[in-house]
């Protein structure tokens, strides 16, 4: 199936004659408020016409053929032939097999390259792709049914498995199921305890026998290539997952040994900052970033996206006529056109980073400034040509000044090519299937309105927000997925003299804030007021109340 639209649907749809000008005027004004959802979805969310002849019609003018997707549809178990992981990311759903052949449907949204990637995952198991097209409302809601199904599976598996193979196999998948960042393993006193971190938050999904605990640890000491005789801290990984790279690192406690398993995406789609929650438009970003002869810093704390955001900065930039370096632990990403260095026990960002400046690179990537010796040499970097960006551990974009003079860094280095810090930190999105719209109460108004005094804005609260309520499809947590706050300190004339003069972070701050300077919890602000997310969220992580 190649997907080529002819001209835009709504006017093919008009001429013949399945909907009315009238129903695509109404579309099109569902559209500005809601800029995620296409035209032919928005016509079958607001009923108008028949759904049937509608995604046929859809479907025709695309060129592919268009079908209604329900749960009766579907003749086969999905899970047997394609991984939620996979289905999720293709918005693919394979319904039918019969010789040879198996029938995959995807959202009327996909392109030819996740179709493309489906037809060869098939392929390879000896099965050609039949493609259909579908509404995309449709895919998600069996998706989220199949995601369910394993959940409520996951259990019965555990406590049943016949093997200790199947036994780590099946909590290790269900993590990759289940979108988690972390799996942790942990021994107490009279059972063994499975945890995911998802979106951020400690999940317990499972308990497991104390007589299975011995087992567990063997079988994860083999697949992960770590030493079975030995009691102590060791690190390992586990490459026999598709598309993972999993990070696993074992740690002896008072009842035995936990694992926490770090699931790391191989040849993941690196996000556009904007997709990221970034706040300002193109062209502020650019002078944020585009330079020369300077360091830009992303500081937060540990888990709160910083590497994400270094990778979208670096994808931003990236073009054929850029040498840019990169120097990690790990190399989470892997990015084309790029050459990137994985630190390991015989190296470190210092020495890496001086063996990279005789590789005349225009941008050099530095996972993170831990010490004075790469951070004197990052900035010999800045000030011999080169654009450096890192990350540092801090907890806001002021304080990076302060903790690189803790670090040794003179002031007259730090003001000379020091151009941008960023902050931020991961805040839970509402989920789209649950959140519940109210009106702001008085309490919340006046919470942003002496937030918003304190910093010269006014906020509009007479809008709606939104109440996280919980339902399958986020685990009842009443969120689905994070997106980033963030603030953004350009280092201006009067911030470096500020610098040089060694002046205290707080004046730094009065500086920055008479310059237009605004700190994380003015984004955070904002994206509630979005309906994005909430104000108890934005406390979890800023303490506003």
């Amino acid at each position: 199936m190649e997907i080529r639209r002819r001209q835009p649907i709504g006017v093919e749809l008009v001429r013949r004659g399945i909907v009315s000008e009238s129903d695509i005027n109404n579309a099109l004004e569902y559209q500005r408020l809601n800029p995620s959802k296409k035209l032919g979805e928005i016509l079958y969310i607001q009923n108008a016409c028949d759904s049937q002849k509608l995604i046929e019609n859809i479907g025709d003018i695309l060129g592919a053929k268009g079908i209604l997707l329900t749960r009766s549809s579907i003749k086969i178990k999905v899970t047997d032939y394609i991984s939620l992981d996979i289905a999720k990311k293709n918005k693919a759903i394979p319904f039918e097999i019969s010789q040879g052949k198996i029938k995959v449907c995807f959202a009327t949204t996909i392109n030819n390259k996740n179709i493309d990637a489906i037809r060869m995952l098939f392929l390879n198991r000896g099965l050609v792709m039949e493609s259909y097209i579908t509404f995309e409302s449709d895919i998600d809601k069996i998706l989220k049914s199949l995601e369910g199904n394993a959940i409520n599976s996951f259990n019965n598996v555990v406590n049943n498995a016949d093997s200790v193979t199947s036994l780590v196999d099946t909590i290790i998948k269900t993590g990759i199921d289940r979108r988690a960042s972390d799996i942790h393993i942990e021994p107490l006193r009279d059972r063994v305890r499975v945890r995911y971190r998802i979106d951020g938050e400690l999940f317990t999904t499972s308990d497991i026998s104390k007589e299975k605990q011995s087992q567990i640890i063997g079988r994860l000491k083999a697949i992960s290539n770590m030493h079975q005789e030995k009691q102590e801290s060791q690190d390992g990984r586990i490459l026999s997952y598709e598309d993972y790279n999993i990070r696993v690192s074992s740690q002896p406690n008072i009842y035995g040994e936990k694992f926490v398993l770090r699931l790391l995406k191989k040849n993941t789609n690196v996000r556009n900052i904007f997709e990221l929650g970034f706040p300002y438009d193109e062209n502020r970003f650019k002078k944020s970033i585009n330079k020369k002869n300077s360091i830009t810093v992303i500081a937060a704390p540990t888990g709160e996206g910083k590497t994400t955001t270094l990778y979208s900065i670096i994808d931003y930039l990236n073009r054929p006529e850029i040498n840019i370096t990169t120097i990690e632990d790990p190399v989470e990403i892997r990015i084309e056109g790029l050459n990137q260095i994985e630190v390991d026990n015989k190296s470190s960002f210092a020495s890496s980073l001086r063996t990279v400046l005789r590789q005349d690179p225009d941008i050099i990537l530095v996972g993170e400034i831990r010490d004075k010796e790469t951070g004197e040499i990052a900035i010999q970097a800045g000030q011999t040509g080169h654009y450096v960006l890192t990350t540092i551990h801090t907890i806001d974009s002021i304080e990076v000044i302060t903790r690189l003079r803790k670090m040794g860094i003179s002031n007259y280095d730090i003001s000379s090519t020091l151009a941008t810090c960023i902050s931020q930190r991961l805040v839970r999105r509402l989920c789209p299937e649950c959140k519940r719209k109210r009106r702001f109460n008085e309490k919340e108004i006046e919470l942003i309105d002496s937030i918003g005094r304190k910093y010269g804005i006014d906020f509009n609260t007479s809008g709606d927000t939104y109440d996280a309520i919980g339902c399958r499809y986020c685990n009842n947590t009443g969120y689905y997925e994070r997106i980033g706050i963030f603030e953004v300190l350009d280092i201006t004339n009067e911030i470096k003299e500020e610098i040089v003069n060694g002046q205290s972070s707080i004046e730094i701050r009065k500086k920055a804030l008479q310059g237009g300077y605004k700190p994380l919890v003015v984004d955070g602000i904002n994206k509630v007021i979005q309906g994005v997310t909430t104000l108890q969220e934005l406390d979890n992580k800023l303490l506003i109340f």
